[in-house]
C-alpha cells in the first residue's frame, strides 16, 4: 500500500507519496487539475490518500476518487494536536499527513454526499442574505433614530416600515438631501436582498418535501420550513452522534470548562463547531419561547439567574436535544401535556 499526504491550496497541492516502511517515494507541487494529478500518481498501485478538511478540499476528494484513489478527510485541529511542528512548510505538512495515514492515526470528519454539499451551499447563502438583511434593517433604524422629532413621529405611526406601504412612507419622508440618499441606497439594497432570498424559496420547499427529517424538525416550536431544512442538511445523519451532548458539541453551544482539583469553572460557549447549526438553533429560540410554555419557563428562569445571553444559548441546547430525540426516534415532536 502507498500513502499520499496532501497539503491542499486553492490553485495547487503538495503531494507526498510514502510506502509501507515510511520511505518517501516522490514529493512535489501539483496543480489541482485531474490530468496533472493522474500523471503524478502514475505507476503507483494500491494508493490511499489523506487531505485536511477545508473550503475547497472536496474538489480534490472528487478528483482523486475519479482516478481511483480512496481518500480520508482529516480534522485539521486534531491533526495539529497529533503532529505539532515548529517548521511550517507544504512538503513537511504533506509528509506528516502521509505518515499519520500510514500509522492509521487520522481523525476523520463525516463524509458528505455531493447532494448534501450542494444543499448546504444554497441554504448557507440564504442564511448569509438573511443575516445581511437583519444588519441592514438595524442600519435603517439607526439612521431614522438620528432624524428630527417630526420625522421620528411619522415613522413611529407605521407598524411595519419594511412592508411595501412602509417603504413608500420612508421614501416620502422630508429628509435632508444627503440623508435621503443614504436611506434610498439602503432600501434599494433591501429590495435586492429580498429578491435573492425569494429565489431560494422554491429550493427550500423542494428539500422540505423530500426530507422526512426536516418535517420532523418543523414540528418543534421555533422551527419554520427554512430552519428545519437547514438543520436537517447540516446534521445529515443523526446516527453519527452518540448522544445529544455530542450534537451540542458539534453545534458549539457547550460552555468551556476549566477544572483543577475540586474547583470547576464554566466559561463562555465554545465557538468551535458548525456555526450554521448553532445559528439556526439560536435563531429558533425567540419564536420557540413565544410558542411553547415549557421553553418560556426555562428561558425566564435561566435569564433571572444567569442573564439573557446565557439563557438563550441554554435554550438552544434544549432545542438541539429535542431535535436529536425526534430524529433518533423518527417521530414528530409531542408537547408535554399538563
Amino acid at each position: 500500500m502507498n500513502y499520499v499526504g496532501i497539503d491542499h491550496h486553492r490553485q495547487y497541492s503538495h503531494l507526498t507519496v510514502m510506502d509501507q516502511e515510511g520511505q518517501v517515494l516522490r514529493s512535489g507541487r501539483v496543480p489541482n487539475v485531474r490530468v496533472e494529478i493522474k500523471k503524478f500518481l502514475e505507476g503507483l498501485e494500491q494508493v490511499e490518500a489523506v487531505i485536511e478538511t477545508g473550503r475547497s478540499s472536496y474538489t480534490m476528494v472528487d478528483v482523486l476518487e475519479e482516478v481511483g484513489v480512496g481518500v480520508k478527510i482529516a480534522r485539521p485541529n486534531e491533526v495539529k494536536a497529533i503532529a505539532r511542528a515548529k517548521i511550517k512548510r507544504d512538503n513537511r505538512d504533506s509528509e506528516v499527513l502521509a505518515h499519520l495515514l500510514r500509522m492509521k492515526m487520522i481523525p476523520e470528519v463525516y463524509r458528505r454526499s455531493q447532494e448534501n454539499r450542494q444543499a448546504q451551499r444554497v441554504l448557507r447563502q440564504r442564511a448569509f442574505y438573511v443575516s445581511a438583511m437583519t444588519a441592514l434593517k438595524n442600519r435603517v433604524h439607526a439612521l431614522l433614530a438620528q432624524q428630527r422629532e417630526e420625522v421620528r413621529e411619522e415613522v413611529a405611526r407605521e407598524t411595519n416600515i419594511f412592508s411595501e406601504k412602509g417603504r413608500k412612507m420612508l421614501l416620502g419622508l422630508d429628509l435632508a438631501r444627503g440623508e435621503k440618499r443614504l436611506l434610498e441606497a439602503l432600501l434599494k439594497t433591501y429590495r435586492h436582498l429580498e429578491t435573492r432570498i425569494g429565489e431560494s424559496t422554491s429550493f427550500v420547499e423542494k428539500l422540505y418535501e423530500e426530507s422526512r427529517e426536516a418535517q420532523f424538525i418543523r414540528t418543534i416550536p421555533g422551527f419554520g420550513k427554512y430552519l428545519a431544512v437547514l438543520v436537517a442538511v447540516e446534521i445529515a445523519d443523526v446516527n453519527r452522534f452518540a448522544d445529544a451532548a455530542h450534537l451540542h458539541a458539534y453545534a458549539g453551544v457547550i460552555p468551556s470548562t476549566h477544572s483543577s482539583g475540586d474547583r470547576t469553572h464554566h466559561g463562555k460557549s465554545l465557538r468551535a463547531g458548525n456555526r450554521w447549526l448553532r445559528w439556526a438553533a439560536v435563531e429558533a429560540v425567540w419564536p420557540g419561547v413565544r410558542a411553547d410554555f415549557d421553553l418560556r419557563c426555562l428561558f425566564e428562569r435561566l435569564a433571572r439567574n444567569k442573564g439573557a445571553n446565557k439563557a438563550k444559548v441554554a435554550t438552544a441546547r434544549r432545542l438541539l436535544t429535542t431535535i436529536y430525540n425526534v430524529l433518533k426516534e423518527g417521530r414528530n415532536y409531542v408537547a408535554y401535556r399538563r
